[in-house]
């Protein structure tokens, strides 16, 4: 009995836990379902737009010259991605964009199948700021589509030779894990076109391949520097008994280590060339212990070798440079990729350093041409240069937007906004969020704010004039935009302290309680009450100082005899951020590079340490890349930190409520291998989070529990920080390696939820527009003028008032209807719809969706078409009137021109979305209002806003009479020329009907010569008198481009056409009516029917 009252409770049991699994289940899905409606694909209709620029460009990994058509190229970006030109580099062309990796280390063309190319990801130097790979990509169509062939845990690969007979044949020199021990590296190759690898050097922890040439007799002889290197946070080992050249005569199969006559002692990075004249020759550029070097030369292949000069690449290290090149051209020159480039004549012997006036130093990359002797394209920190007479003079190209970013801030200039960023090895920059011309942003429009590599900037609010940039490791400046002087303000140690230890990048912040307050931090913080002018350190050592020499690298603690670098580290124990609150000016926030995040009540007197390791799952180690303290809540704070300079590319986002006693993750969805650089919260609604990752910007509206990825009009590439400017609701992204984007009033954001977006549709409010006319700086209205296609501009956001709206499902036509049923029918028949059905699709109109403009008077003055597609969309309304020009029965192409409208006024207006579904009209939302407002006011007063505008509608009335009178004499003429024709083949005598066709044609022709001039003055360009089009011309000349309003002339030359169009009226009706009567006697004569 009780044996079977334990199988009754147990079944019972066993039944609830399904129960319960099943609702949670159910549960679980519903909430799915809820939620996939907020997820990347909905917002793409949302776009960054980039602003570039391209004025100083950025750093340039590899660089491939088609043989056969030099007017093709191939541009590997260090963090940029690949671009193409096929007209010499007239116009660019990003081709992998929608890659997971932006970073490149090298491009390569297979020399039997000039349409493949391959790309290994991951740039190929060592430095501090490098982005990291996943593997090697192979393209068979010229960059149109791309493949990730595998090698993924490379992170870093610099070189990729392919066979020159065997397509299938490839070699990789994979460098490997910069960070950390393994992954994969070494020298790899393919003998099935990429789809298997095998690796045949190099060890796996620490020795990698940084070059590779091939001999061009023979593929099987093959020459490999292997590298052994290791950065952390706190120090870098650029060599080791590692580091060798090595030489294969099996196609890479074994490999052989060369030393006779090379250095005993250990070696970094090593460039390789061999002598395309006399491939027996082989060079060397070979880094040796504490930044010396040499290169050194072999005549027999590599069995011998002797040592020709001291030349070694140096500034930031051989690290960073190191490539060495034989020219095609000429036997035994030698570029050797630097600073400052160095070239020998002489096999190596002696380096001179190449001319480089008017160019960007720290050269990385050359290409050359096989038709042309003279000719070099060079790439560099700055981007591409090239020569066309052996190094003399430079041309730059000035139309790739590659800059690399790492901090940005915006002023709050009016009307329009300022950008300033500090660029990797390009100065700090700033220039406008947008122009008030019709072109855009160009590189006119940017300047150069302080030089060198630029770091943090900051503004002071309400003064655009005053402006702080800073060189690397916390040379900081103030800059005063009114004159462009620049005065340093970094604060210096007393007389008896020590250095003071700023980071490569030190962190400022402008006191949201007093402008003239600011923040500056080394291994203290520094308070300044008067813009910099004098400093106080409110703080000791917020850092951990440590000796760094004695922390572990390449696994273990190394000899102060190993091959450190330590101009090629950056400052270790020091602040990286701050943040102060908003609502409490003395509680204060800094953190550190080494794992440590520091708060303060009282201004600084005293600081409560926090421990990184101690953040749920966060490495003691972990660089503090951001704090924030929250907006609306003094005990609130937010921390990304960032520890992949120890081999971790976890994302670590954490949020405290207590002022960090306690901490909770809000990394939610964000996916792995995205480190977070920067976090912001917006200024009005709490939980909507935007924050800058590895690959890309993201945004969260719940705080946390869930992010989404903006991706329209983002490229994959690295956001070091984004802002946001509050009078516009701007977030603006400082790319890493694509310059600028902004995300042109994201409000529609604070609007939204899971239910929200149920709702069928939504027009969101809009922000006001500014009335203006743009200016036209390039003698033509479009984007580039006359200036050639070379020209770079970077776009304004659309003109006049932007609205946003979103469609919970796109709307469809009956056929796409059908068509996506059918899609989703899995099975093998698909009922035939019926001929009542597919007739109704041949008649089908297709789906509208309208916004309505209304003006203060309750009027509909204009309807605008938007996308149909579900997800969130923008269109604009440029504030203009409808067209007052006709419409001609043939349907206009997209590149016809399109006559517009004239300006509505200023004042208040609303707008309705609607959709029309076969000339059904609903309303979908309620009507938002917005202002219209005037931006600026001419050096002359002119007419009244009300005066013009009544003008103008005046003058439309007048283009829509005089352009029915002119359809009406070209139609009158057409038709007389008809009716004579029907005349000829009339079946009974005509009468006098000849007679008076004739007559009326002459009538008709003096109307047209009336109207349009003489035809026989027109063929040879003499002037005619005075026509109604050319007065109503010399009307449009004078009001189209100017809010001054009409002048006396505009005003008299109106009264003359209202006046002719009176007559021509008259005239025309006359005709009209004896061309009615002319045509019912033809009709009696038996003439054939008239088309109308």
């Amino acid at each position: 009995m009780k044996t079977k009252q334990t199988r009754i409770f147990l079944l019972i049991l066993f039944n609830l836990v399904l129960i319960s699994v099943s609702a949670q289940r159910s549960k679980s899905k519903t909430k799915q379902v809820a939620s996939s409606i907020v997820s990347d694909s909905t917002f793409t209709g949302l776009k960054l737009r980039n602003i570039g620029p391209a004025f100083m460009s950025g750093r340039i990994a590899d660089i491939v010259i088609h043989p056969q058509n030099e007017n093709i190229r191939y541009v590997g970006v260090g963090s940029g991605g690949v671009w193409k030109t096929v007209n010499a580099g007239t116009t660019w062309t990003p081709i992998f964009d929608d890659q997971t990796s932006y970073s490149i280390g090298c491009i390569a063309m297979d020399p039997g199948n000039h349409n493949t190319i391959w790309v290994g990801t991951g740039e190929n130097v060592g430095g501090r700021h490098v982005g990291y790979g996943d593997g090697i990509y192979k393209s068979t169509d010229g960059g149109a589509n791309w493949t990730n062939m595998g090698l993924k845990t490379s992170e870093h690969i610099s070189k990729i030779i392919i066979h020159p007979e065997n397509s299938n044949v490839i070699w990789v020199a994979v460098q490997g894990p910069l960070w950390k021990k393994g992954g994969e590296r070494g020298l790899y190759k393919s003998i099935d076109g990429g789809k298997t690898w095998k690796k045949t050097l190099g060890d796996a922890e620490w020795i990698g391949v940084t070059d590779i040439v091939i001999d061009p007799r023979n593929p099987d002889q093959l020459y490999a520097a292997t590298w052994q290197r290791h950065r952390t946070v706190a120090a870098y080992i650029g060599g080791g008994p590692g580091s060798g050249i090595h030489r294969s005569v099996d196609g890479g199969e074994t490999w052989e280590e060369l030393k006779n006559g090379l250095p005993t002692s250990w070696m970094g990075k090593i460039g390789l060339a061999i002598s395309p004249q006399k491939p027996d020759i082989l060079y060397a550029a070979i880094e040796l212990d504490r930044r010396t070097g040499a290169v050194y030369r072999s005549s027999d292949r590599g069995t011998t070798w002797e040592k020709r000069s001291d030349a070694v690449s140096g500034a930031t290290g051989p690290h960073y440079y190191q490539e060495l090149y034989a020219s095609p051209h000429h036997f035994e020159r030698l570029y050797l990729v630097d600073v400052r480039m160095q070239i020998s004549e002489d096999g190596g012997k002696t380096f001179t350093r190449m001319k480089e006036e008017h160019k960007h130093s720290d050269n990385h990359a050359i290409a050359f041409k096989k038709s042309d002797p003279n000719y070099l394209l060079v790439g560099t920190d700055g981007g591409l240069y090239e020569t066309f007479d052996l190094t003399k003079n430079w041309r730059f190209i000035d139309n790739l937007p590659i800059t690399q970013y790492y901090k940005l801030a915006v002023d709050d200039a009016a009307p329009f906004y300022n950008i300033y960023g500090g660029t990797q090895d390009n100065s700090t920059q700033g220039g406008p969020s947008r122009t008030d011309n019709v072109h855009g942003i160009q590189n006119s429009d940017w300047r150069v704010v302080l030089n060198w590599d630029g770091h943090q900037p900051a503004t002071e609010p309400g003064n655009p004039d005053i402006m702080y940039a800073e060189r690397q490791e916390g040379n900081l400046s103030r800059v005063d935009l009114s004159t462009g002087e620049v005065i340093d303000i970094q604060p210096q140690p007393g007389a008896d302290e020590n250095f003071e230890r700023f980071n490569w990048d030190a962190p400022i912040l402008v006191s949201a309680h007093d402008p003239k307050r600011i923040y500056f931090a080394s291994q203290r913080l520094w308070r300044s009450d008067n813009r910099g002018d004098q400093w106080t350190a409110i703080s000791g050592d917020l850092t951990k100082n440590q000796e760094r020499i004695t922390l572990p690298i390449m696994g273990k603690k190394q000899s102060w005899d190993a091959p450190w670098d330590f101009l090629a580290m950056s400052n270790y124990n020091t602040i990286t951020s701050i943040a102060e609150s908003p609502k409490q000016e003395n509680i204060l926030y800094v953190g550190t590079d080494d794992g440590a995040i520091q708060v303060t009540e009282n201004g600084g007197d005293n600081w409560k340490k926090i421990e990184a390791g101690s953040l749920p799952g966060v490495p003691s180690t972990a660089f503090v890349n951001d704090i924030k303290a929250d907006l609306f809540d003094a005990n609130t704070v937010y921390v990304a930190l960032d520890n992949h300079k120890y081999g971790d590319f976890n994302p670590y986002l954490f949020k405290s409520t207590d002022k960090g006693q306690t901490w909770t993750s809000i990394v939610g969805n964000l996916p792995q291998r995205t480190l977070i650089w920067r976090i912001v919260q917006d200024h009005v609604q709490s939980n909507l989070l935007f924050a800058a990752t590895e690959f890309g910007i993201y945004f969260t509206i719940n705080g946390g529990k869930k992010w989404v990825k903006l991706q329209g009009g983002a490229p994959t590439i690295s956001f070091r920080d984004i802002a946001i400017q509050r009078r516009e609701n701007d977030l603006v992204g400082a790319s890493f390696g694509r310059g600028f984007f902004v995300f042109d009033d994201y409000t529609p954001l604070r609007n939204i939820s899971e239910a929200k977006l149920q709702e069928e549709a939504i027009l969101f409010p809009t922000r006001d527009a500014w009335w203006y006319i743009p200016r036209s700086h390039l003698s033509f209205d479009d984007q580039k003028g006359s200036q050639g296609a070379s020209h770079y501009v970077a776009p304004n956001p659309d003109f006049g008032a932007v609205f946003t709206y979103y469609l919970k499902d796109g709307l469809k036509t009956a056929k796409e209807t059908r068509q996506k049923r059918e899609k989703a029918n899995k099975a093998k028949d698909i009922a035939f719809s019926g001929w009542e059905s597919v007739d109704a699709e041949h008649t089908a109109t297709t789906p509208k969706i309208i916004i309505t403009i209304t003006d203060s008077n309750g009027k509909a003055i204009r309807r605008i078409k938007g996308d149909v597609k579900k997800g969130f969309h923008r269109i604009a309304w440029d504030l203009r009137y409808p067209s007052p020009y006709p419409i001609t029965l043939q349907k206009q192409n997209d590149s016809d021109y399109t006559p517009k409208g004239f300006m509505a006024p200023p004042g208040t207006y609303t707008a309705t979305l609607s959709k029309v579904v076969e000339g059904k009209v609903t309303v979908l939302s309620e009507p938002i209002t917005f202002v219209v407002k005037q931006m600026r006011k001419g050096a002359l007063p002119g007419v009244s806003v009300e005066e013009s505008t009544a003008f103008l509608r005046t003058y439309e009335n007048a283009i829509r009479d005089v352009s029915a009178i002119d359809l009406n004499i070209k139609k009158g003429i057409k038709t007389i020329a008809a009716m004579k024709r029907a005349l000829q083949n009339a079946n009974s005598v005509p009468g006098d009907l000849d007679t008076r066709l004739h007559a009326l044609s002459k009538k008709m022709q003096g109307i047209n010569k009336e109207f349009n001039g003489s035809p026989s003055k027109q063929q040879v360009g003499e002037k005619n008198k005075p026509t109604l089009q050319y007065r109503m011309f010399a009307i449009q000349k004078g009001v189209e481009r100017s809010t001054y309003g009409p002048t006396d002339t505009h005003r008299k030359t109106m009264q003359i056409i209202t006046a002719s169009i009176d007559t021509f009226k008259t005239k025309i009706n006359n005709i009209q009516n004896e061309i009615k009567g002319l045509t019912k006697e033809l009709n009696a004569v038996g003439a054939p029917f008239i088309e109308e």
